[in-house]
């Protein structure tokens, strides 16, 4: 087998049609399918080359051999950056496309033409072991920084996957699930980041998941790949499988995937070859395949060998301060008259350091996404570099299948030293068993060691901050209300240490806020019941319920809720407006707000915008993220800060007319810091067409009525002089009871009951004048 360093056969552009033409059917068949583990296909005798694709996202994961898919060989060093729940957790666009550059020049040096990310899947439960890859439980925030993300990457030169499409929201049988879910949860959660990523940055690839979605796995689903991914959105790239994903390559390849990852023996090209002279398959299905393939390759070969030299220790130092960016400051309670953080350098002496994560960091997620770092940061070191003391430090616990001891004597050791300490800091977390690529948690707690510590510390000395280490929401309820201060770090790569130093000392203020909600008790989550499915199917009874949407809707407690997140200054919020221009689907809302610094440090806040539409026909969620802006602010400094909404971010999608429909009338706008810190709010009136359902005989009476072509029809039918149970006027001449009844009765029932408004006859007169009026229109 070819090793993952195959050279490149040319460098020049190639001639796509050209080649197209020269191949043979053979030759076709393997372009479609991997040379080996990360390797495309080569055809040397025309010149098209083989390139390199590997895995992200948080950083290159190019690996010595091409045998070893989990990361268990050594793979060569790079920049370990957060990881997606932290850098999620940054709300900075800006911030993330200079990541994207620096992963991009290092995809680029190690002469790889793809790094596989990011991924965007929504956070449907706390409990999906991987949801450190993926951003927020959010599509716009997913679909917006993960565009962002990839425009820093793909200004390199090389390409990204944008993954995994679509309903990859769980570990758990993830080969063969059937995500069970309506089309309108699928277009308003789970498609819509991807399509604002696709759409806004073009990924060169996308990446399809391994599950099936409504029984038909992913990488077999025309209306995914192709109705909706390129005929909807407009995608003109490639189309690749997760690894080992695809169950029959024919299938896939007439549903819209190109590429098979990784080799599978040759035994899908055969297949290929032997559907397209049998006639099974379209041989120019197959050629547009090979020339989506070949625009991929020619994309890559403009930056191949070219010299790209690495700043690995700007790199490090962008990775420092994204961790710290990502980094959210839950709580932070007054001790002894202010708020205990940040911290005083000059008070070092006195400060004990406990957690064994505060030599022994959990900074990355396991899995595929498991990078060889150049180099790594404990907060431990980094605390006392900052401070130019030595702290004093005790592990406290002992961390599952990486350390051994005596859990009830660490822990009675720090408390002991914790009683003579100003100020004590606990660095807890998960360890890496408890949640990784290929299954999911079984619960959200803490290690139970760790929580026991976290008692016996606090009682000991009210001066204690916890910095947790985690890559998804764990639950705090069961111990916070003993911690004055609370800081979450997510997994904050090879410089989290460091910026865990930066954080806690001042050296950069916190500005992260939560993507995902932290809710009180799993009890609570939108999918308990329902996380991981069962017998082969997950039903997603939730629907558009997810995360915050559901917590709000309902009125459900939570401890911390989405958007969430201090920082060492304060912010006010005012003059917001929200102005209406167009209308219908060139509608636009502009909303401003000025937002100040009134306290006496620099900070950044992050203008979260709103909507909810109180008057909707159908059920749509308390309030919904539409925009955000993040800003930072000297003290004192005020500054205007501006969201422009378009029809898209008011409408839904109607089950019935299977479109994204704006409805007339009042919206909600809101303006805040988290989605329930609501800082102003503005009702907005919205201009718009009357919606028009199609109707049919199975449309209920009420439906006619209220339709602005059926209405008119139907009363004009009551005021016919001949039509029973109707007065002249049109009015029905019953008791009100029964008009009850008869709104929620499909019309042709009505049709069938002997003497009643109309028969069949003028059921059918109702149907031909309707569907002419419609074809009119």
């Amino acid at each position: 087998m070819p090793s993952a360093s195959t050279p490149k056969t040319t460098s020049g552009p190639l001639d796509i049609e050209r080649l197209i033409q020269d191949l043979t059917l053979e030759e076709k068949a393997s372009l479609t399918s991997g040379l080996d583990f990360w390797n495309t296909q080569p055809v040397d005798r025309l010149g098209i080359p083989s390139v390199m694709v590997t895995d992200g996202p948080h950083g290159l994961r190019k690996q010595d051999t091409s045998a070893d898919h989990l990361g268990l060989a050594d793979s060569v060093p790079a920049t370990c950056f957060p990881t997606a729940a932290a850098l999620g957790s940054t709300w900075d666009a800006a911030l993330l496309r200079r990541v994207g550059t620096a992963l991009g020049r290092e995809t680029r040096a190690n002469d790889v033409a793809v790094l596989l990310g990011p991924g965007i899947n929504i956070k449907r439960s706390p409990l999906c072991g991987r949801n450190f890859e993926y951003f927020s439980e959010d599509p716009v925030v997913s679909g917006d920084l993960g565009a962002a993300l990839i425009e820093g990457i793909q200004s390199e030169g090389v390409g990204t996957s944008l993954k995994h499409y679509a309903v990859n929201n769980q570990e758990t049988d993830r080969m063969r699930v059937s995500a069970d879910v309506d089309e309108r949860t699928l277009r308003e959660i789970y498609l819509t980041g991807f399509e604002r990523a696709v759409t806004r940055a073009n990924p060169w690839t996308v990446m399809c998941a391994y599950n099936k979605v409504n029984g038909t796995y992913a990488s077999e689903h025309p209306w995914l790949l192709t109705e909706v991914l390129r005929d909807e959105w407009g995608y003109d790239g490639v189309v690749v499988s997760d690894w080992g994903a695809v169950a029959d390559r024919v299938p896939s390849l007439a549903a819209g995937l190109d590429l098979e990852m990784p080799n599978s023996g040759n035994i899908g090209d055969a297949q290929v070859v032997e559907a397209v002279r049998s006639g099974a398959l379209d041989e120019a299905v197959l050629d547009q395949a090979v020339r989506r393939l070949l625009t991929l390759l020619s994309r890559s070969l403009p930056a191949a060998g070219t010299d790209a030299p690495v700043d690995a220790a700007a790199h490090h130092a962008l990775a420092r301060e994204a961790a710290a960016a990502g980094s959210v400051l839950l709580k932070n309670d007054p001790v002894d008259g202010a708020p205990l953080l940040p911290l005083q350098a000059a008070d070092a002496p006195g400060i004990l350091v406990v957690g064994e994560f505060a030599r022994t960091p959990r900074y990355q997620g396991a899995g595929s996404s498991q990078v060889n770092p150049t180099r790594l940061d404990d907060a431990l070191t980094s605390i006392a570099d900052l401070t130019g003391t030595e702290v004093a430090f005790a592990p406290g616990f002992t961390i599952e299948g990486v350390t051994e001891g005596d859990d009830a004597q660490l822990r009675e050791e720090a408390v002991t030293a914790a009683r003579g300490a100003t100020t004590v800091v606990l660095l807890a977390g998960l360890p890496a068993a408890d949640e990784s690529e290929g299954y999911d948690r079984d619960h959200m707690d803490l290690p139970a060691n760790q929580v026991e510590l976290i008692h016996a510390l606090a009682a000991a000395n009210p001066r204690l901050v916890v910095v947790l280490a985690n890559g998804s929401a764990v639950t705090v309820a069961g111990w916070q209300d003993d911690v004055p201060a609370l800081l979450e770090t997510w997994l904050g790569g090879q410089a989290g240490g460091g910026a865990v130093a930066d954080v806690l000392f001042g050296a950069q203020a916190p500005s992260g806020r939560l993507t995902e909600t932290i809710p009180t008790d799993l009890r609570d989550t939108p999918a308990y019941g329902s996380f991981p499915g069962e017998l082969g199917h997950v039903r997603y009874g939730e629907g558009v319920l997810v995360g915050y949407r559901y917590y709000d809707t309902k009125g459900i407690d939570v401890a911390y809720p989405f958007g969430h997140g201090l920082t060492y200054t304060t912010f006010d919020h005012g003059d917001v407006t929200a102005v209406v221009d167009g209308e219908g689907d060139a509608t636009t809302v502009t909303v401003r707000a000025r937002v100040t610094n009134t306290g006496d440090r620099a900070g950044a806040e992050v203008v979260q915008v709103y909507v909810g539409d109180p008057q909707s026909a159908v059920m749509r969620p308390e309030r919904e993220l539409k925009g955000f802006v993040k800003v930072a602010l000297e003290p004192g400094e005020s500054r205007e800060v501006e969201v422009v909404l378009d029809a898209r971010d008011l409408s839904y999608w109607h089950p019935t007319l299977r479109a994204w429909t704006l409805e007339a009338g009042e919206f909600v706008v809101s303006v805040g810091a988290s989605s329930r810190d609501l800082r102003a709010q503005v009702t907005v009136e919205v201009t718009a067409p009357a919606l028009a359902a199609p109707l049919s005989d199975d449309s209920t009476f009420g439906e006619w009525l209220e339709h602005p072509v059926g209405g008119e029809l139907l009363r004009a039918e009551l005021a016919r002089p001949e039509t029973p149970g109707a007065g002249a006027d049109g009015e029905l001449e019953i008791d009100d009871t029964m008009a009850k009844m008869m709104l929620d009765m499909p019309v042709r029932v009505i049709a069938n009951f002997a003497g009643m408004l109309f028969d069949r006859d003028g059921l059918a007169r109702l149907l031909d004048q309707a569907e002419e009026r419609s074809v009119r229109a």
